[in-house]
């Protein structure tokens, strides 16, 4: 049986988006337990030239929802400028979350084929949607949960393998 795109990414999306909720929780309970304001993990980088934390959490709904969002309107380009606090980041992916829960497959699917633009400045890279979607947005999703996991793992969080994998697809 073949993968449809709406297969190969929302259930991904979802898994992912999901086990982030649960890091950030447990993150939170974390700073409670040590008498950390959470809002100090913010703007914390693993290394001086990357991002900070806030910016992983946000590209971890960016490049889900907003990814969703950008194969539908064929452009897709990075989020714009932000600082929420750590409460926000947790909505933030509290909200991408909800949305690609609405995401159908006869819409998501519907962009198969679809041209998809991403734009950086006056940079722009073609692509189809189903290249998009495996080739950019679904790495750089992975990637940024990945690193918002580090950060918190740095600072002392009880974290797993488990907990970045959240709920898995098996077979019931």
């Amino acid at each position: 049986m073949a993968m449809s795109l709406y297969d190969v990414c929302v259930p991904t999306y979802l898994q992912i988006l999901g086990a982030t909720e649960g890091v950030l929780a447990k993150g939170l309970q974390h700073c409670t337990e040590k008498k950390i304001d959470p809002n100090e993990i913010v703007e914390t980088r693993l290394f001086p030239d990357m991002l900070p934390f806030r910016f992983q959490v946000m590209a971890v709904a960016h490049h889900s929802l907003g990814a969703l969002n950008g194969i539908k309107a064929g452009l897709f380009a990075p989020p714009a400028p932000s600082s929420p606090d750590y409460a926000g980041l947790q909505k933030l992916v509290s909200d991408a979350k909800e949305g690609v829960q609405k995401a159908t497959p006869a819409e998501v699917n519907a962009c198969e084929g679809k041209d998809v633009i991403f734009q950086l400045r006056d940079t722009k890279i073609p692509f189809t949607a189903q290249g998009f979607i495996q080739s950019f947005s679904l790495p750089n999703f992975y990637f940024h949960a990945t690193t918002a996991y580090d950060i918190l793992r740095t600072k002392g969080v009880a974290l797993g393998k488990r907990d970045f994998l959240g709920r898995m697809q098996i077979k019931s």
